[in-house]
């Protein structure tokens, strides 16, 4: 587990996914082991996004041990999910610390997380993060005003480039995913924070107005 504090109140941590096979990142165009989360503290709230926890027993204990101090001082984390498939550890965060909240795109699939709490572009979230479309089912992308920056799923991976071909709906194409996403551009935006693979701050905007016009 690495973990970095990337600016004021925002960190981030890599962790192995448990599912992971080799298969999923054949080619280069699918998702690595190791996958990130973020924490952020802002209007009194903890906010978790996307979280992992990691499977070494030792990074597990030291993970809970940091946790917990974070929500003595916090209270409960919000955990909020980019999308459906990034239920990841929440449900075990959750059933530590009484009081949390899972948040859950509200196009979510039945059966695939025990949401508290369910959203639609244009909510605001706990810590003042604003929910934005993603013409995706089961998915949004999150961006926080505190920082400047934009959380996403599956939408946009490591590198800063759109989702494979194989992970569109039937009726869906990567432009669709482009126009949904290019009125992010309206914002001010300094930092891209990917679950799969991690903050980028240099170029932050330029390089996803890049993605969005591939």
């Amino acid at each position: 587990m690495d973990v970095q504090q990337i600016a004021p109140h925002l960190w981030h941590w890599t962790a192995p996914h448990p599912e992971w096979k080799p298969e999923y990142e054949e080619g280069g165009q699918g998702w690595g082991e190791i996958v990130s989360s973020y924490a952020l503290v802002a209007d009194e709230s903890l906010v978790l996004i996307d979280p992992q926890v990691p499977s070494d027993e030792a990074e597990r204990e030291r993970f809970w041990r940091a946790l917990d101090r974070d929500v003595e001082g916090h209270g409960p984390p919000a955990i909020v999910l980019t999308v459906f498939w990034h239920g990841r550890s929440a449900q075990e965060i959750a059933d530590r610390y009484q009081g949390s909240t899972i948040w859950a795109p509200a196009d979510t699939p039945e059966g695939h997380v025990r949401a508290t709490h369910t959203y639609t572009a244009g909510d605001e979230l706990p810590a003042g993060i604003r929910a934005r479309d993603v013409s995706r089912l089961g998915e949004l992308v999150l961006y926080l005003p505190s920082h400047k920056a934009v959380a996403f799923g599956d939408v946009i991976l490591d590198g800063v480039r759109l989702l494979p071909d194989g992970w569109l709906r039937n009726d869906m194409t990567k432009q669709d995913v482009a126009d949904a996403l290019r009125p992010l551009l309206d914002e001010e935006i300094e930092l891209l924070l990917l679950t799969h693979g991690g903050p980028v701050r240099e170029s932050a905007r330029e390089r996803l107005e890049a993605a969005l016009r591939a």
